[in-house]
């Protein structure tokens, strides 16, 4: 009989999901003075007036609890930002549920949707909550990769992994890590396979209004036949740099939405009562922030692959989001892991490593790494000159 004292206190639905390579980056950052080209926060804060209502909210008395499906003023908020957007037209008593962020969005979602053994179709790289969230429902998880370097989506791949089994699809553009933005025609593959096989979708939205160079996002929910079975997460974080207020929404179908509140209730039933209102009025009042930001960050992109291309690596132009992708394996790495240590030690500069988000074929993304251009010009440019005065070979 085993001790109490030799076991474990983990229980065993957690056995095997490692630590988030980004708290573990992020204080390797912090241990080592390095600058932090991995996880993606901005280093500049979002509207002035969407703070300043967070904070008429505190002095108002918004500080106790929230409803836990969300103050009615950002639920009709957020179905007017869907509306305007996207041309989808949403119930906001019904259609719509205030999430603690897009991650809590992520993990009600799944719990409320995935039995044990349902398999959840994923794209890899993947986020690694995905995987996360996926294991603790006692879901399967079947990845669908996006290969470097163009990282678009393969109809015959998604196809072969769906299976009698396959009760989701997890999908996430514009993606994170790559930098895709699915075209509408990848969307109507998955649409395609969604419908055919009577599937539910999950997307993650999260950088729905970060996209370069012209290209549009292009929800899933809004192609012919998947508005009843699409679940769509997003959150003001990204596209209005609050990251830290983990404000997030779940919109859809009434059953899929009320699956989620009926798990969030058991989670955090609610939290950010002032924070809310503020983001009904980032949503209404600062509606074309995120277009300029999408502008600035074009620009930051640019001087983060042009930084990357002199040091003789390749980066990918990305489409969207706050990443771009690049190959290490030319310059005698192990993997992408022990580059990013390599770096913070001989350089001061942390990217993160993608091993972690692949799992259907981890040597796909063995030596590849992700780095952040959503930091200042500044901080861009230290990265690089600090990059440029190490060796970068192993």
């Amino acid at each position: 009989m085993v001790a109490p004292a030799d076991r474990s206190p983990l229980a065993s639905r957690l056995a095997g999901i490692p630590p988030t390579v980004f708290s573990e980056m992020s204080a390797l950052a912090v241990r080592t003075g390095a600058v932090n080209l991995g996880q993606g926060f901005p280093d500049v804060d979002g509207p002035s007036s969407v703070v300043e209502r967070a904070v008429r909210a505190l002095r108002e008395g918004a500080n106790q609890y929230a409803p836990g499906i969300g103050v009615p003023a950002l639920r009709q908020a957020v179905a007017r930002h869907q509306q305007r957007h996207h041309g989808i037209e949403l119930d906001p008593d019904t259609e719509v549920c205030v999430t603690t962020g897009a991650t809590e969005g992520i993990a009600a979602a799944l719990l409320g949707l995935v039995d044990p053994g349902d398999e959840v179709v994923v794209l890899e790289p993947s986020y690694d909550s995905y995987d996360a969230m996926i294991a603790m429902t006692g879901g399967v998880r079947r990845g669908v990769t996006l290969r470097a370097p163009d990282f678009r989506l393969d109809g015959d791949a998604l196809r072969a992994a769906v299976t009698a089994r396959t009760r989701l699809v997890l999908l996430n553009s514009p993606h994170n890590p790559t930098g895709t933005v699915l075209t509408r025609e990848e969307l109507q593959l998955v649409a395609d396979v969604a419908i055919e096989h009577d599937l539910t979708v999950v997307t993650d939205e999260v950088y729905e209004h970060l996209v370069f160079d012209g290209r549009s996002h292009v929800p899933l929910a809004a192609l012919p036949g998947m508005r009843e079975r699409t679940l769509t997460l997003s959150s003001v974080g990204k596209s209005w740099s609050f990251t830290g207020w983990k404000v997030g929404w779940a919109t859809g179908p009434a059953p899929l939405v009320a699956a989620v509140l009926a798990t969030k209730q058991w989670l955090t039933f609610t939290s950010g009562s002032p924070l809310q209102p503020a983001v009904a009025h980032a949503l209404d009042h600062e509606a074309d922030w995120p277009l300029e930001l999408a502008r600035d960050l074009q620009g930051r992109r640019d001087l983060l692959l042009e930084g990357l291309r002199s040091l003789g690596l390749s980066p990918r132009t990305s489409e969207g989001t706050y990443f771009t992708v690049t190959d290490v394996e030319h310059l005698g790495w192990e993997d992408g892991r022990a580059f990013s240590l390599g770096v913070a030690e001989r350089a001061g500069v942390v990217p993160i490593p993608l091993q972690g988000f692949y799992s259907e074929d981890p040597a796909a993304g063995r030596h590849l790494v992700r780095w952040a251009f959503c930091k200042t010009p500044d901080v861009i440019t230290e990265g690089i000159d600090r990059l440029s005065r190490a060796d970068l070979a192993r």
